[in-house]
């Protein structure tokens, strides 16, 4: 018997409803068997939350020149373990400006004559002497009198007796001393050691090093009173990089400089200056520095296999290496860092963890042993010889 359309109609929209209901409980089915779409309290289940570090060690920063304004005090935004907790200046209204800025509290501000009150305050851990190279040694020695770690900057003094006596006074007062050699500590100048200690390009022959740029008056840098001169300022870069790439000190050095005593800024410094080094090894290293010459600072470690160069080596930043082998030139891109940043988190860590830093008091007092060397040499004419 044929069934009607309304029959027809009927049965269809009950099958679909059912086969509807079916599937709407289906689906519910599913949602409540699936994991939630949202966490319950609104957060992924995988998110790590950053912890503060046990401790941030508190740094005063002393001289609050040129480097300190522009390149240290700005470099504590890229550090984690180090803070700015005081400034130690002989201009208050320099350094109340610069407190403001970095939040640090105006009661922290010291001058040269209330230095040694350092002492009492704990929230400074470490000193960072900025100030003019002759100034170095006794500033150093106070602030490990007054209780505190030292970072100084390069060249560490003015003498080799003043580097001695600093490392003595580390040691009576069980305090670090760091010298501030911040190519140490940064990557392009860590590879090329890697480099040159595994001899990737065959043993090393030669490296020719220069660091020059133009100083105008007035300058810290052109006194004699104040230890300036083109060899402890920038040539000391060269000497130091040519000790890092081979791993051994110079056996002897000769030295030759040039004073222009028609320019008024070179009546007390040299306006230039060229020194060879000689490694027990047999590598010869080629050098020069100069306070009046356009801007140079760069590096080539010539191996028996090919070279590695970085130019620029010694800037702030915008390091480039390159290496050549089989006449073929390679760029190595490792990225930059903050070179301050990073010296200053290294010895902060040195001082959480007590470890010896990489660039210590004994660093400085080998450099300026060679630069004494140099400077006999330049005067003599003659070739002098180290002990080694």
């Amino acid at each position: 018997m044929a069934r009607s359309p309304e029959a027809s109609r009927r049965t269809f929209l009950g099958s679909a409803g059912a086969v509807g209901a079916g599937l709407f409980a289906a689906s519910l089915l599913r949602a409540e068997d699936a994991p939630p779409l949202a966490p319950p309290d609104k957060q992924p289940p995988d998110l790590e939350l950053p912890e503060p570090p046990k401790k941030t060690v508190g740094w005063a920063i002393v001289g609050l020149g040129k480097l300190a304004v522009e390149e240290v005090l700005p470099a504590f935004a890229h550090c984690k373990l180090s803070k700015p907790t005081a400034l130690v200046s002989g201009h208050r209204d320099k350094a109340e400006q610069l407190a403001r800025f970095y939040g640090i509290n105006e009661k922290h501000i010291y001058d040269y004559d209330n230095y040694d009150q350092l002492a009492d305050n704990p929230d400074v851990d470490v000193i960072y002497n900025i100030l003019p190279n002759s100034m170095h040694a006794e500033y150093t020695i106070r602030g490990h009198q007054a209780g505190k770690h030292v970072l100084c900057e390069k060249p560490m003094a003015a003498n080799v007796k003043e580097c001695e006596q600093m490392i003595a006074a580390a040691k009576k007062f069980d305090r670090k001393l760091m010298v501030a050699y911040r190519l140490r500590y940064e990557p392009y100048n860590k590879k090329v050691i890697e480099l040159c200690e595994q001899k990737h390009f065959g043993p090393i022959r030669s490296i020719s090093a220069s660091n020059c740029q133009v100083v105008q008056a007035p300058n810290i840098r052109l006194s004699k009173n104040l230890a300036g001169g083109p060899l402890g300022d920038i040539g000391i870069y060269c000497l130091n990089a040519c000790r890092y790439v081979t791993g051994e000190e110079p056996i002897e050095v000769t030295a030759i400089e040039h004073w222009d005593k028609s320019d008024p800024r070179f009546r007390e410094v040299p306006q230039s200056v060229a020194f060879t080094l000689k490694f027990p090894s047999g590598i010869i290293a080629n050098c020069d520095c100069s306070f009046d010459a356009t801007e140079s600072r760069r590096y080539r470690v010539q191996c028996q296999e090919g070279y590695i160069e970085l130019d620029p080596s010694f800037s702030y930043r915008g390091l480039r290496l390159f290496t050549s082998t089989g006449g073929k030139q390679t760029e190595h891109q490792l990225g930059q860092v903050n070179h301050f940043a990073a010296e200053m988190e290294h010895f902060s860590e040195c001082i959480r963890s007590n470890k010896q830093p990489r660039t210590p008091g004994e660093e400085g007092l080998a450099d300026m042993r060679v630069i004494a060397a140099i400077e006999e040499a330049a005067r003599s004419g003659k070739t002098v010889k180290l002990h080694t």
